[in-house]
């Protein structure tokens, strides 16, 4: 079992954890860099091992990996009033930004912002192929066999044919591979529990409300998904756009590109989506119940990480759910892609994937320099989505 002395003061968490909230741009390889230089270069609270093998745990905890692994620093640092300070002070930066600028966008937003808005949603469709393409070579280098291959393509498929067509149930594929990939490999069953449960899934009864509807939408994002930041967007699309009609095609786009251009987690971009249910409460709940799985994932079962990495259950659910993750993402450009709505925005779209996947800039230029041509392009005439 990992104990837990106290390395370092609640103060230096917060101001340590605080800062890397404000300038980790650039999604979980930024901020595992970021917290490598602190945690291990820098204060050597932590050495390269340790490092590593909670880098590896957190990759097979449902939800967003970066933020579970600041939170695993902090409780190493600081138990666990660091993990919730540290946590905390690494979401909060973030979220005051998007929820900042999802009162613009979703507002009454004057026309440059309209069309700033049209140009980053265009370029969000290479990104989101972009992240998904990264994401092929390592999971099928870990397939070395040709039969597990073989079913390691199947679930890529199932996952990106799930994105495409039906988004709500996105989460029942996932889990499907993954308890396939159980029956195929058929390890033994754990003499312990590895790690603590999903939390309980009450909120998916819980009422037909806004705010309940909300909750659910949050849950999935934050405990069911699977395989990095982008897979979060066909689960929030459908239930959004088409299912509950929070937002439109164009401003869930929006969305998208808001949780790229801010500091922290990807999943910061489920707080625009709550706040256009239900304003600035809405985005609040959202995120509290989107992160609060990650903050249970640690404070519960960090002790007993090593377990869960030599679990061949949960290893084996892994190989399943995480290429249809993969396929999820790949799979979620066919929606974004038809909510497009201008024949500019198509050209916009063909830069990006310049950008992207040949010249392989990251996702902040890629999203400003798309915003910027959208301004060029409606100053010149073009017509706005509507």
């Amino acid at each position: 079992m990992t104990t837990t002395v106290p390395r370092a003061s609640l103060g230096t968490v917060l101001a340590q954890w605080g800062r890397i909230g404000c300038i980790g741009f650039g999604g979980p390889p930024a901020h595992i860099a970021l917290l490598r230089k602190l945690c291990v270069d820098d204060r050597r609270w932590l050495d390269d091992r340790e490092f590593e093998d909670a880098v590896a745990a957190c990759n097979l905890l449902p939800g967003p990996s970066s933020t579970q692994l600041a939170i695993y620093c902090a409780w190493r640092v600081r138990g666990r009033a660091g993990a919730l300070a540290g946590g905390a002070a690494f979401i909060v930066p973030g979220l005051v930004a998007i929820l900042a600028l999802a009162a613009l966008f979703l507002g009454d937003p004057p026309t440059w912002v309209r069309a700033a808005g049209a140009g980053a949603g265009a370029a969000v469709v290479a990104i989101a192929l972009q992240a998904g393409w990264s994401l092929m070579p390592p999971g099928w280098l870990r397939a070395p066999q040709q039969s597990s291959r073989l079913r390691w393509s199947t679930y890529l498929l199932l996952g990106a044919v799930a994105a495409a067509t039906v988004g709500p149930w996105l989460v029942l594929v996932l889990i499907a591979c993954g308890v396939a990939e159980i029956l195929f490999q058929r390890p033994p069953l754990p003499t312990r529990r590895p790690t603590a449960a999903l939390p309980a899934l009450a909120l998916a009864g819980a009422g037909t409300g806004v705010l309940a509807a909300l909750s659910w939408t949050a849950l999935k994002v934050g405990a069911l998904s699977y395989g990095g930041g982008f897979v979060i967007i066909p689960l929030m699309q459908a239930d959004a756009v088409e299912h509950h009609r929070w937002m439109t095609a164009a401003e869930f786009l929006n969305a998208v590109a808001l949780g790229q251009i801010t500091p922290g987690p990807v999943v910061h971009t489920v707080a625009v989506v709550g706040y256009a249910a239900a304003g600035l409460a809405g985005g609040l709940l959202a995120a509290a119940v989107a992160f609060s799985p990650s903050f249970a994932f640690i404070l519960l079962g960090a002790d007993r990480f090593d377990q869960l990495r030599g679990n061949r259950r949960v290893r084996a659910f892994l190989d399943g759910a995480g290429p249809a993750a993969i396929g999820a993402i790949l799979g979620s450009a066919v929606p974004l892609t038809l909510a497009l709505t201008e024949t500019w925005q198509y050209a916009v779209l063909a830069g990006a994937a310049v950008l992207t996947l040949v010249l392989r800039r990251g996702p902040v230029l890629t999203l400003v320099t798309a915003a910027a041509a959208g301004v060029a392009l409606t100053v010149a005439g073009a017509p706005l989505p509507h």
